[in-house]
């Protein structure tokens, strides 16, 4: 497609669009949205040849424009990569369909009754990064709770989210439902970016998915409400009490499955009672794997590590870096993470009850995790079939936001001809 010369105008013209098909899938029946869900599966399976050629375009110019590794690969669409989204379309489809679910219905002394209905948000925008398969994560879980979805991914995926936006566009077509359910924003220009933001007449919600920098800038100029994380700065607490095999394979999965990913474990702590025992064992594995290390005073006395600095606690690194501090117990873990903690994702690896109920009940993130990787702080895991974000704010939505988050509750009332006396 040619570049839009008018953003302002061919933003205003998708929102409206936005507006009026959200009228159309908040009353769409069940069956019908499973059947566009369904239909998009099957889309992408019989475009697997199209879907990784064109990404292949994407991949080429990102090497070429020297993005990091780790942009790259959240930008790769492989094989696993298309079997992933079909499979988080057919979850979704199996999933309950919250929209028009009537809760805590109850009977007032006036003889009326009382409930709440939950219902669409309207118009979700999705602004995002690198990752194509967010298109299809967005654009499911928009379809199945009734919403309408603008979404605007990043210049650098282009032509892979256009693919799959051809898929999508033939789901919606098979289950008869307005193109405008799903609307990929065609132009690469930022401005649409601005527009999208700042037009609360056709945009109920933004979610924004992405670096740092773009979430705080959407942040401060959205003039709708925004469902966001900034960054995940996720720690795994290694306690005395640990079972220190299942501590080993935790905070090798946690940091080295994926690097660039926001549940990524960027600080290990380590309680000083295991600690020569365990990091020697963990250094050798991270050297293996090719990570930097970071460590306080303590670590480096046990193991070759870099010095770290007091930014490193703060630090998201999305990249082969570990930062390592070695603490007096679990109250110094709990208030390490308290200061530095990103509040997305932390865990604690130990085979003491009382701890890990502590650990619970006073860390205050949006995944709290004993005993497993903090890689498991995704929607896919959690049965939510896909996610559209992790949520770090506390009103509204809070972690992994899926189907449920993307719905809201209205008061409903049923009488008889009742009156108020």
């Amino acid at each position: 497609m040619a570049e839009v010369l008018n953003v302002k105008d061919y933003m205003a013209e998708l929102g409206r669009n936005a507006r009026n098909a959200s009228r159309v899938i908040a009353t769409a029946p069940t069956a019908l949205k499973n059947k566009a869900l369904l239909a998009i599966a099957d889309a992408l399976n019989n475009s697997r040849i199209t879907l990784v050629a064109e990404n292949q375009k994407d991949l080429s110019a990102a090497r070429a424009n020297g993005l990091d590794p780790a942009m790259i690969d959240r930008l790769a669409v492989k094989p696993a990569t298309i079997d992933s989204m079909i499979e988080g379309l057919r979850q979704v489809a199996a999933l309950s369909d919250p929209c028009g679910t009537i809760t805590d219905m109850s009977y007032r002394p006036s003889g009326i009754q009382v409930g709440k209905m939950r219902v669409p948000l309207g118009v979700v925008g999705i602004i995002y990064e690198s990752r194509p398969n967010v298109t299809i994560d967005a654009a499911s879980l928009c379809l199945k709770s009734g919403n309408a979805a603008i979404l605007r991914g990043g210049s650098e995926a282009i032509h892979s989210n256009r693919a799959i936006a051809a898929c999508v566009q033939e789901g919606l077509k098979v289950a008869g439902l307005p193109a405008a359910v799903v609307q990929v924003v065609e132009t690469t220009d930022r401005a649409a970016v601005g527009e999208l933001i700042t037009m609360p007449q056709f945009v109920d919600v933004i979610v924004p998915r992405g670096g740092k920098g773009l979430i705080e800038r959407i942040s401060r100029d959205a003039k709708v409400p925004v469902i966001k994380h900034l960054d995940g700065i996720c720690h795994v607490f290694i306690d005395s009490k640990a079972d220190l095999d299942k501590a080993f394979a935790i905070a090798i999965n946690a940091k080295t499955h994926r690097y660039g990913v926001c549940n990524a474990m960027e600080t290990l702590l380590v309680d000083e009672q295991v600690a020569a025992e365990i990091l020697p064992r963990l250094a050798a594995a991270y050297a293996e794997k090719g990570v930097e290390l970071r460590g306080c005073e303590k670590t480096c006395a046990i193991i070759v590590a870099n010095a770290a600095t007091e930014e490193d606690w703060a630090e998201e690194y999305l990249a082969p870096i570990l930062s390592i501090r070695v603490v007096s117990g679990l109250t110094e873990a709990i208030n390490h993470i308290t200061r530095y903690s990103s509040q997305h994702t932390d865990a604690i690896v130990t085979e003491d009850y009382t701890r890990a109920r502590r650990f619970i009940n006073e860390v205050d993130s949006s995944s709290v995790i004993v005993n497993a990787s903090t890689r498991f702080a995704d929607g896919f895991e959690y049965g939510l079939g896909a996610e559209i974000g992790i949520s770090t704010d506390k009103i509204h939505a809070r972690g992994p936001v899926g189907l449920e988050g993307l719905t809201s509750q209205k008061w409903v009332v049923f009488g008889d001809g009742h009156v108020r006396q």
